[in-house]
């Protein structure tokens, strides 16, 4: 099955038109024709079954045949925060690996370490969307705008709060603290890691220092086993 993505397709409607790059696509290189049937999604758990109505490459149209809510299917909720690397190919290769496993948000962090502060967001959310599709997820990660890392901890209480750092302290590891069906925040900090400040900062707002493991890992990296970590203690 091929999965196509639509943030304006609803349930209330009964037909729905496709920009002209996706009915460019649909006609000239998949070759579809009137009849064929496609399968859209809203990015919100919504499976959309449609039936293709017209077969224009600048305009195609279909009728909406069926609606089929597809449920998240798990308790748990992994927001990964994370500041973003000098080299932006590493952070669009952590939203490809980390929506085809499973996360459902990341927020961007501007920390005292941090070498890029500026991203496209619009060119992150096609990577997040063409991931989505690749992997038949019916659920769009949610992508927040860069903020203080400093004003992220003071603003997020909710939920079982970790920071994952390199410094020689006290720590578990990161699979032995979380929780079953939880509701998971991990920071995870820019190459040269979070300050000792910053350490500080998050523990005194309840955060708890945790360990990836015993390698030195790369900021995408550590952010991608604190995915397939949360979300392996729930399978």
């Amino acid at each position: 099955m091929q999965l196509f993505y639509s943030n304006t397709i609803n349930k209330e409607s009964e037909q729905y038109t496709f920009d002209k790059e996706e009915s460019r696509h649909i006609v000239k290189v998949l070759r579809k024709v009137e009849g064929d049937l496609l399968y859209i999604t809203d990015g919100n758990h919504f499976l959309f079954v449609v039936e293709i109505s017209i077969a224009n490459d600048k305009k195609c149209t279909v009728n909406i045949k069926d609606i089929i809510e597809k449920p998240i299917g798990r308790n748990y909720k992994i927001h990964i925060v994370i500041a973003a690397t000098k080299n932006i190919d590493r952070i669009e290769w952590f939203l490809e690996k980390a929506t085809e496993i499973g996360v459902d948000e990341v927020s961007f962090v501007l920390c005292d370490r941090s070498e890029r502060k500026m991203l496209k967001y619009e060119r992150l959310d096609k990577i997040v969307i063409s991931a989505m599709k690749q992997s038949l997820k019916y659920y769009k990660p949610k992508i927040n705008e860069a903020i203080s890392l400093k004003e992220f901890i003071l603003k997020t209480k909710e939920g079982q709060l970790f920071i994952a750092h390199c410094e020689d302290t006290n720590k578990q590891s990161l699979k032995g603290s979380l929780e079953e069906n939880g509701n998971y925040t991990i920071l995870i900090g820019p190459e040269g890691d979070f300050s000792p400040k910053e350490i500080e900062i998050a523990i005194d707002n309840n955060y708890k220092p945790v360990s990836l493991g015993d390698s030195r890992l790369r900021t995408e990296t550590a952010a991608l086993v604190a995915v397939h970590t949360a979300c392996f203690i729930n399978e």
